[in-house]
């Protein structure tokens, strides 16, 4: 094997348009995906390789990073595991997308009148197919490269392609993963500005290094696992039964809901009228107090980013 400053290469190919190529991570080792020619969008997907069950999503990562991760991001998995499976940690565009979902054969056809067209599911579901997952395994992706936004009227976009000759992400696995990167196959949208182009994977052995630039997830109770499940056997039919023995047994109800007396000023009293008018943040005291108490909490205790609106 060759090697690379500080680590041993473990893998390097090429995969082309119309291809992705589902990879075996081991904790510790670090996927890079290169330009060749720049300009390409890269769909990414990884699950846990022990436990399908557990995969990258989307929106958990959007909710924590934002909606374009970058260097020094995690890739969480879905609810309830809601793990960080993979670090990003280097990324030499920061343009990268968890905004738009994965491209279909039904979104070409749909838009576009092409009932015969590369997309990133097609691609990403006969890759992942080589360790006997199905296409209704297949997950909304990281869209590494792509260049998006939101405009004023919260519409989404999709801007010209940044990402140039040589340039790329690097992701460390936090466990052993199954990582499935794929051409983007959108050349008539601007994803990869009209053209598609390959991309090159290696795989290498991290380092201390590589270790250093990650900082301490959380390990938090809620965090559940398979263990934690009443049904712990993944169901092997399509079909849905009820099941007759079934038992309501919701996590934290009953709701424990308690009255609390608030002493307030003539000044705040006041304060709350002049909001209430406003008509914006509820139509009793209670409400705008309530209001104006968790806006200030969330801007106070919350962790990562704040989903308050601003005022």
């Amino acid at each position: 094997m060759t090697t690379s400053p500080g680590r041993k290469t473990l893998q390097e190919l090429t995969i082309e348009p119309g291809t992705g190529k589902a990879l075996e991570l081991r904790r510790g080792q670090v996927l890079r995906i290169e330009q060749t020619s720049g300009r390409q969008c890269a769909d990414f997907n990884c699950f846990n390789l022990h436990d399908y069950k557990e995969f990258f999503h989307t929106g958990r990562t959007r909710h924590l990073h934002g909606l374009h991760p970058t260097k020094g991001d995690f890739l969480w998995s879905a609810p309830p595991r809601e793990r960080p499976m993979m670090a990003i940690i280097e990324d030499t565009v920061g343009t990268n997308d968890v905004l738009y979902p994965r491209c279909s054969g039904f979104l070409f056809e749909h838009h576009y009148g092409l009932a015969v067209h590369t997309n990133c599911h097609d691609i990403q579901a006969e890759a992942q197919r080589e360790f006997g997952l199905t296409p209704d395994d297949v997950h909304d992706s990281f869209n590494f490269f792509m260049h998006t936004g939101v405009d004023a009227a919260g519409h989404l976009f999709i801007a010209k392609n940044t990402a140039g000759r040589g340039d790329y992400v690097e992701l460390l696995a936090l466990m052993d993963v199954l990582a499935v990167p794929n051409v983007c196959g959108a050349d008539v949208m601007m994803t990869s500005d009209f053209e598609l182009k390959p991309l090159k994977l290696v795989v290498f052995e991290g380092t201390d290094q590589d270790w250093s630039r990650v900082s301490e997830p959380p390990r938090l109770r809620n965090q559940r696992s398979p263990s934690d499940f009443r049904i712990k056997n993944i169901k092997a039919d399509r079909e849905l039964y009820r099941d007759a023995s079934y038992r309501p047994e919701f996590t934290n109800v009953p709701l424990q809901i308690s009255e609390l007396a608030v002493k307030l000023t003539g000044e705040e009293l006041e304060w709350i009228e002049q909001l209430k008018s406003t008509g914006k943040y509820g139509e009793t005291d209670a409400e705008v107090l309530r209001y104006a108490f968790f806006t200030w909490w969330i801007g106070k205790f919350m962790h990562g980013p704040k989903h308050a609106a601003p005022t």
